[in-house]
């Protein structure tokens, strides 16, 4: 049988888990009969004990029943546990790092105010909208946002920017740090080079963008570079990969690659944010003119879901000087900054622009 890389992998790492679980079995402090007996069923891992019933360990063991109540009682000793914490202990931040859940700022004190906070730091916020909503201008604000200090609503990292549509946009990125740098100079300790902490790579198809999350991600995580995760945008290597009849082996893939992102976030108590492209509604008894695309599954996944739109209203931005950089000066359309779900907000909706300095709200 040929296994490819992945598979290989995957076995080798199986293999791995099976021999370290099978260790602690042997390390059991019960009777080294019991543990004689289990091994001649087959049942060498913690899991297969505590999955089944004590009748049927007895039927495959021949042990007597207080023997198997002894051998669960020890294997659950055994299963590493998560330690006991109330809401008043996670509130005070006396509790384990992957519990604090913090804000990111999104750079406009309104918009924070909607989102009590920022962005949530566990979780995918998922940022979907029709083309030129602003989906793009609202990351790149984030991954400059990220690298100021807790005391200014950052949290002192990188970012990581993964590409799986159009090619960086460099110029509006170095546009905006130079914004960016002379509206903070003043209220941070020290000059911080915000361009030199931002991680971009680019992918053209699942195998790489699976790759990158798995195993070059990690990487940069483990090091405590970076503190945000951009994945722009999901929809467009999921929508293309897959013809009409393998909607259940995308949908597989879809929920593996949330997953793993989900245990980053969790593991290393960072943002995920997620951008999606959206399609039109069929539903005639919606007023929502586009739905995000990817459907349920992929919806299911979702921590945040915050929706990013046009309007056909255009308005004047004033020009003003502002520490030597010229803002405004142009008419542009207004925006809707949209939250459909989150487990810690209601619906809500806010108009905002986009100008040199990134997205603002309008007031």
């Amino acid at each position: 049988m040929y296994l490819d890389k992945k598979q290989l992998l995957l076995l080798i790492s199986d293999c791995w888990r099976e021999n370290e679980s099978r260790q602690e079995m042997e390390n059991l402090d019960i009777n080294p009969r019991i543990i004689t007996g289990i091994k001649k069923a087959g049942l060498r891992t913690f899991e297969s004990i505590l999955s089944l019933s004590t009748p049927d360990i007895e039927r495959s063991t021949n042990l007597s029943s207080s023997d198997v109540q002894v051998l669960k009682t020890a294997v659950a000793q055994a299963v590493p546990k998560l330690s006991v914490v109330s809401a008043l202990d996670i509130l005070h931040r006396n509790c384990p790092e992957t519990l604090v859940v913090s804000k990111l700022t999104t750079g406009c004190d309104v918009i924070d105010k909607a989102l009590r906070g920022g962005i949530l730091s566990q979780g995918i916020t998922e940022i979907a909208g029709e083309s030129a909503s602003g989906k793009t201008q609202f990351c790149l604000q984030l991954c400059l946002t990220v690298q100021l200090p807790p005391s200014l609503g950052g949290l002192s990292g990188g970012a990581a920017y993964v590409c799986t549509e159009d090619i960086f946009p460099n110029k509006r990125l170095h546009q905006m740090i130079q914004y960016f740098t002379r509206k903070t100079s003043a209220k941070l300790p020290s000059p911080v080079s915000f361009g030199d902490q931002i991680f971009i790579e680019h992918v053209s198809d699942i195998e790489d963008l699976t790759q990158c999350i798995r195993k070059k991600l990690p990487l940069l995580l483990s090091k405590g570079v970076i503190k945000l995760v951009v994945v722009d945008s999901v929809a467009a290597l999921f929508r293309c990969e897959y013809e009409a009849w393998e909607m259940v082996k995308r949908s597989k893939h879809l929920t593996s690659f949330a997953a793993t992102l989900h245990q980053l976030s969790h593991q290393y108590g960072i943002p995920i944010v997620c951008v999606n492209q959206v399609t039109d509604s069929m539903k005639t008894e919606d007023t929502r003119k586009h739905v995000p695309a990817l459907g349920l599954t992929w919806a299911n996944q979702v921590t945040c879901r915050i929706m990013l739109s046009r309007t056909k209203h255009q308005i004047s931005v004033p020009k003003q000087v502002v520490n030597s950089s010229v803002i405004g000066g142009f008419q542009t359309c207004v925006r809707h900054f949209e939250v459909i779900y989150a487990p810690h907000l209601p619906m809500l909706k806010v108009p905002f622009i986009v100008d040199q300095e990134g997205i603002k709200a309008l007031t």
